[in-house]
């Protein structure tokens, strides 16, 4: 007989489990994920595993479990970080390390990105093992310092030092399964692809001087216009498969106007003014980002006093590279727009990462959306920021990202992430409990 699940209950000890996550402040810089990465060691103790925690550096951790199946298919991998991008609490409703719930959200820095997702997988690899669920594939839980920073004492500390407790076919994370509206209709982007990093440093040099006397060999200005050389005009137009696929999909599902623009950013020809046309200028914007290599200028240094002309002026663009693009083409789109005279020094970088979607993992997805939330359609879609999918890929695993949200029309996201009053809603959280749980379970589990 199916178990009967009681999911308000369940839910609620979720929320006890996120909003104690919420109160340990795992800002990074420092990060100090290690106490929560033993509190979550203690429910996994209390729950009967036997959890592995590896501290990677001082008061930095690691915590990792396994539910075993019987082996006969490869493992999946959920995976979460621990540490939270810092919080300007003059600005919050709520203290951001509160866990306050109010107005129906759980308030606090980390409740979207993405101590609520660690709270889902953590209740979902619970479950499974309470409800003594035979598996074909082992269920492997992956809690990991820094990915905020670079993942050095996390993610990419494990896959160098311990891979063969992480090692899957499969993995699901952050950053894909929050409902878009769009002309009336409901999707569910999951992330199957995301852009890589290159920021640089680019320096001008000039005559320095008085600044009483300005001349036309001013190292400020070099570096202002070559930055507005760069930013002038969009990078050129590169069609991924999975940007295509998303683009289609919405496409084809909204139809009208909106739909035959959507159609036309596919064709070279009409792209640019299509991106135009698009009335909303959010979408309009993230669908360049998924279409173009991209460049911001986000640092600028020069100087030391207001009345000495300085001899050299720097900035940090933060460069962002589509699947397919390595640093070498990146650096081809962005040299000859900086112009002569301008020195590029590579800061860091990290390759872009593209899924297939054509797999049983995400047609699985696929189905449990339509059942879910009958009437939503689950797409590919690209995403312009990175994660730690990528240092997993290195072991051969593919991640999606899926950490399912039923957003309402009204409810406040967009801006959340990184921003002030960072909340998730109680209702899109029960809704992601239950689903990431379902998939998980259906896909591992023997029929």
């Amino acid at each position: 007989m199916p178990t009967v699940i009681n999911w308000p209950a369940i839910t609620a000890e979720a929320v006890h489990h996120l909003q104690a996550l919420l109160r340990i402040d795992t800002t990074n810089p420092p990060g100090n994920e290690l106490a929560a990465v033993e509190y979550l060691a203690g429910v996994l103790r209390v729950e009967g595993f036997e959890p592995i925690v590896l501290e990677s550096a001082p008061q930095r951790g690691n915590v990792i479990a396994r539910l075993k199946g019987d082996g006969s298919l490869p493992p999946l991998l959920l995976y979460n970080h621990l540490d939270v991008v810092p919080a300007e609490p003059q600005h919050w409703t709520h203290p951001p390390f509160s866990g306050d719930v109010a107005d129906g959200f759980v308030w606090g820095r980390g409740a979207l990105d993405m101590k609520n997702v660690t709270a889902m997988q953590l209740i979902t690899l619970v479950l499974l093992k309470r409800n003594n669920i035979p598996l074909h594939r082992d269920v492997i839980f992956a809690a990991t310092s820094d990915e905020e920073i670079d993942s050095d004492v996390g993610a990419e500390w494990l896959i160098k030092h311990h891979p063969d407790l992480v090692r899957a076919e499969y993995g699901l994370s952050e950053m894909g399964g929050h409902t878009l509206y769009l002309e009336g209709k409901k999707f569910y982007p999951i992330m199957a692809a995301e852009k890589g990093t290159c920021w640089l440093k680019i320096r001008a040099r000039g005559q320095p001087g008085h600044g009483s006397v300005p001349h036309a060999d001013h190292a400020v200005l070099h570096l202002v216009r070559a930055i507005d050389r760069l930013m002038a005009h969009p990078l050129p137009l590169h069609l991924t498969t999975t940007a295509s696929t998303y683009v289609q999909r919405l496409a084809r599902s909204v139809g009208g106007t909106t739909g035959l623009l959507l159609s036309a950013m596919l064709n070279p020809l009409l792209h640019d003014a299509a991106l135009k046309a698009m009335p909303d200028r959010a979408l309009a914007d993230a669908l360049h980002a998924i279409f173009h290599n991209t460049v911001s200028p986000n640092q600028l240094r020069a100087g030391y006093t207001a009345n000495v002309i300085p001899s050299e002026a720097e900035a940090i663009l933060d460069g962002r590279m589509l699947p397919g693009i390595d640093v070498e083409a990146f650096l081809a789109e962005v040299r000859p727009r900086l112009g002569e005279g301008i020195e590029i020094t590579i800061e860091h970088t990290s390759p872009p990462l593209e899924v297939s979607s054509e797999t049983p993992l995400f047609k699985l997805i696929e189905q449990q959306i339509a059942r879910s939330d009958p009437g939503a359609i689950a797409v590919p879609y690209m995403m312009a920021g990175a994660t730690d999918a990528k240092l997993f890929a290195q072991l051969g695993t593919q991640c999606y990202g899926f950490a399912p949200l039923k957003l309402q029309p009204a409810t406040p996201f967009d801006g959340l992430i990184h921003g002030h009053d960072e909340r998730v809603d109680l209702e899109a959280f029960a809704f992601g409990v239950q689903v990431l749980y379902e998939t998980v379970h259906d896909f591992c589990a023997r029929q």
